[in-house]
């Protein structure tokens, strides 16, 4: 018997080494052109993981559509829930199962009914679990997670209300698309220059700066004022900047003002509030002026954003123009909560009773002689006169004037005989030519020292209201001209029966005596003459010489009297 040598051992051996040298020379090769790749701009065949489409980690579908427009989202239920109260609820484990239990009675089964559960007590669970699931199922590994989709309800919704967001089902045209897929994961360039040489590289990455927010330059504002609405919504929840006028203070407050009713349609006013103060505060100067002009819906808008500086401005404004702001906050189309109503009236209540004490010692001012004694008619009739003078002109400007005591002809019945047609006549023509009957029931200009009260009844004739707050502006004035000025204390003079009374000299001593009392009056209404406007008002002078609001804005707003938490 010949013997022959065995090559198969060494043959393997040799076969093995050949595969081990190749793969080294594969891994080597592969290794050396990795490094050579390019990074820049590699991830963009990826799909975006970023606003307003989080392909990757998203779980939440929202398509809003009106006027033509559509927009769609894919964002996360993690930050919806946190920013939203709506959200909050609507992705909540109970109303899931609700969600789900209504589809499964619907026949649409949801994505958490797809895989079976075993028994307890089935002593074969892998080969029941094996029969009741399919091989595909068992491929896939863990159920997927959970997800949601939202859309406008336009079906029932009338014309004079706002579409809100309702769950539906998911349809083939979601975004959702298939199964999630992680981002996958990029190698990190080799470092190469040092630290100079990374900034540089971090300075020349264009995607370096589209993920910061606010900053992306390839998103463009909706037209359609709901879709606007509802990006600059979302946009806030992500930290981005929201797409509102930044010029023209009116449409900034048209587009803030819907932006935050649609966030109390979805309790989000602590996230979207402090974003409109912080827009609306950039406009400064002019943002106080406008607040001067529209109080009552800048104290609505100040409510809503929870902003303290807006809030307070319009309610300065508000107090010291009372009650002609009022038909307005009691409009349906003002919603002004009851807790603000109260603070406005507590702090009407508060300046009555500066003013009540501030008026009982301007009536007590008087002047003195030479001894110390007051004015009197028998030790200076002059002086005494100024005096007289001064009271009875506050007093005429500090109280409404009385009411006519002639009573109304259109209220007394109709007399018989002949006279009845001449006093229907003469009533007609007074209705013709009586202002307050064919003026209309608009309430009056803010800034009207005077106003009128509209009648509670067609008997009752409407009361008009005194602002004195353009009175204590007068007091305080320092021009000397503000008011009693020099032609009505020479016409006061001169009606004097005795003609030894009037003289230049009596009349410069009048004069005298009359600007003591004003500098006397000018201190007295100093407490009154504060001001805690936001608005500068000490370069605006009228022709009375007043500062440039005929209404006081001595009201201080604390930290405790905001009605919000």
């Amino acid at each position: 018997m010949v013997s022959h040598p065995d090559y198969t051992n060494s043959s393997v051996s040799v076969h093995h080494r050949a595969a081990s040298v190749t793969s080294r020379a594969t891994s080597s090769h592969r290794k050396h052109h990795r490094h050579g790749r390019s990074h820049h701009g590699g991830s963009r065949h990826l799909p975006q993981n970023e606003f307003p489409v989080f392909s990757h980690t998203g779980d939440v579908e929202i398509v809003i559509s009106a006027g033509g427009q559509e927009k769609r989202y894919l964002l996360h239920r993690l930050i919806l829930a946190q920013c939203s109260g709506f959200f909050e609820a609507g992705t909540s484990e109970e109303w899931s199962r609700v969600q789900a239990q209504s589809q499964a009675q619907q026949g649409r089964p949801s994505q958490e009914m797809g895989l079976a559960r075993i028994g307890e007590d089935d002593t074969d669970g892998l080969s029941s679990a094996s029969t009741m699931i399919p091989p595909a199922s068992l491929s896939r590994g863990p159920p997927p997670k959970q997800r949601w989709r939202y859309e406008l309800d336009w079906d029932h919704t009338e014309d004079d209300e706002e579409p809100l967001l309702v769950q539906k089902a998911l349809t083939s045209e979601s975004l959702f698309g298939g199964d999630p897929i992680p981002p996958t994961p990029q190698p990190k360039p080799p470092s190469q220059g040092g630290f100079f040489r990374s900034m540089a590289n971090l300075s020349l990455t264009p995607a370096s700066t589209t993920h910061l927010p606010g900053s992306n330059p390839n998103d463009a504002p909706p037209t359609n004022e709901i879709v606007r609405d509802y990006d600059n919504l979302f946009r806030i929840f992500y930290n981005y900047a929201p797409f509102l006028n930044t010029t023209n203070i009116a449409a900034a407050y048209s587009e803030s003002k819907t932006l935050l009713n649609l966030a109390d349609m979805y309790d989000a006013l602590t996230v979207v509030g402090p974003r409109i103060d912080h827009h609306l505060l950039r406009f400064s100067s002019r943002l106080f002026k406008q607040i001067a002009k529209y109080p009552p819906s800048y104290l609505r808008l100040g409510f809503l954003a929870r902003s303290r500086i807006i809030f307070s401005e319009a309610l300065i404004h508000v107090v010291g123009q009372w009650p002609l702001a009022l038909p307005q906050l009691r409009n349906s189309t003002y919603d002004i909560p009851d807790q603000v109503l109260e603070l406005i009236e507590d702090k009407v209540d508060e300046v009555d009773e500066a003013k009540s004490k501030v008026e009982a010692r301007l009536f007590r001012l008087t002047l003195t002689t030479s001894r110390g004694e007051r004015v009197t008619p028998s030790n200076a009739y002059l002086d005494w006169l100024a005096v007289s003078l001064f009271r009875q002109w506050l007093a005429e400007n500090t109280t409404p004037p009385p009411q006519p005591i002639l009573k109304n002809n259109n209220t007394s019945p109709p007399t018989s005989g002949g006279g009845g047609g001449g006093n229907h006549t003469s009533t007609t023509s007074s209705r013709t030519n009586n202002p307050r009957t064919t003026s209309t029931t608009n309430p009056p200009p803010p800034y009207s020292a005077t106003a009128t009260v509209p009648p509670s009844s067609p008997s009752r004739p409407a009361t008009p209201l005194l602002n004195t707050g353009r009175i204590y502006r007068l007091l305080g004035s320092p021009s000397p001209s503000a008011y009693l000025p020099h032609d009505e204390l020479k016409r006061f003079l001169k009606l004097h029966p005795a003609e030894a009374v009037y003289s230049r000299d009596n009349l410069r001593r009048f004069e005298r005596r009359m600007e003591e009392l004003k500098n006397l009056a000018r201190d007295v209404v100093k407490p009154l003459m504060r001001n805690f406007l936001e608005l500068d008002i000490g370069g605006e002078k009228d022709k009375g010489g007043s500062g440039g609001l005929p209404y006081l804005t001595c009201v201080r707003v604390e930290e405790d009297d905001l009605p919000w938490d």
